[in-house]
């Protein structure tokens, strides 16, 4: 399966969406919702933003290894 390096983020406060690069080469811990600001964490359990608001899970887990 071949790596997808753009991940729709929805934004869990305001329900804004936005299509995003992920970086290949560190996890992203925080993002700043463009529509509302809110500064968004990775949720429990989870090691990036990305894995826990977006449509696709970041690079590392996509290839079935551990992330940061």
């Amino acid at each position: 399966m071949e790596v997808q390096l753009k991940s729709e983020i929805t934004c869990p406060n305001c329900g804004y969406k936005k299509i995003e690069d992920m970086p290949t080469n560190a996890c992203q811990f925080f993002y700043e919702c463009e529509n509302c600001k809110t500064v968004l964490k990775p949720k429990e359990g989870d090691c990036c933003v990305y894995c826990s608001y977006g449509t696709v899970p970041c690079p590392p887990i996509q290839e079935n290894n551990s992330c940061c």
